[in-house]
């Protein structure tokens, strides 16, 4: 497991920087590849969309679609868009964090969770200029609160915009710690230019195919 120390001094390092790795010119080819594929990636998927949609309805009451409160760019909140994979009352307890063999996931939930089509809707956050493709994962701002007080430093994962996949997404998923996850945001911040986003756009492709880091 990732030591506190060592993510201590990844914070440093994204701090030395400034994150100069986001200039202006690596910012407007991001977005432009973000309207890009974001677009097509709609065009092409809106059927699945639909089905998925009907599926969702069919199995349990309630709207396919399901708005959730997160936080954005230095630590703004923003509203993403998913699919619906939970019951209605999944969290009439409280917000937890997904576990492995969740109950409260419903079957065709549990397909579209480890294929990732559930996070399809968030392209038209994409398009807003919410998110990015590549990027830290939102976080909703309870879980900021709860992680805060071992890793004082999470909030530094909001000084880019969120993405649909990134590098931690990549390299376990919801199988990482919290620590492990921050660890490789930070990672990413440090190091980000096009390449590494391709390098994170194409390792996805391989995480939707075998479906790890998904719960």
């Amino acid at each position: 497991m990732l030591r506190v120390e060592h993510i201590r001094v990844h914070v440093q390092q994204v701090e030395q920087k400034n994150l100069s790795s986001f200039t202006k010119a690596f910012e407007w080819s991001k977005r432009i590849l973000d309207i890009l594929i974001s677009l097509t990636a709609l065009i092409i998927m809106w059927p699945l969309l639909i089905v998925a949609c009907i599926a969702i309805k069919m199995e349990t009451p309630g709207s396919p679609l399901y708005l959730q409160d997160r936080l954005g760019l230095d630590g703004r909140p923003i509203r993403i868009i998913k699919l619906r994979s939970m019951y209605m009352d999944a969290e009439k307890y409280g917000e937890m964090w997904a576990l492995k063999n969740d109950p409260r996931i419903t079957k065709i939930g549990s397909f579209l969770r480890k294929t990732r089509i559930d996070e399809v809707p968030q392209l038209f956050n994409i398009l807003r200029g919410e998110m990015s493709l590549v990027g830290p994962r939102p976080e909703r701002k309870f879980f900021y609160n709860q992680f805060e007080e071992q890793l004082p430093y999470f909030i530094k994962r909001t000084t880019v915009k969120p993405g649909l996949t990134g590098w931690a997404q990549v390299n376990g998923g919801y199988d990482l710690t919290p620590e492990q996850k921050l660890a490789f945001d930070l990672h990413y911040i440090q190091h980000a230019s096009l390449w590494f986003d391709l390098k994170i756009l194409f390792r996805t492709i391989k995480v939707l195919i075998t479906g790890d880091g998904a719960r």
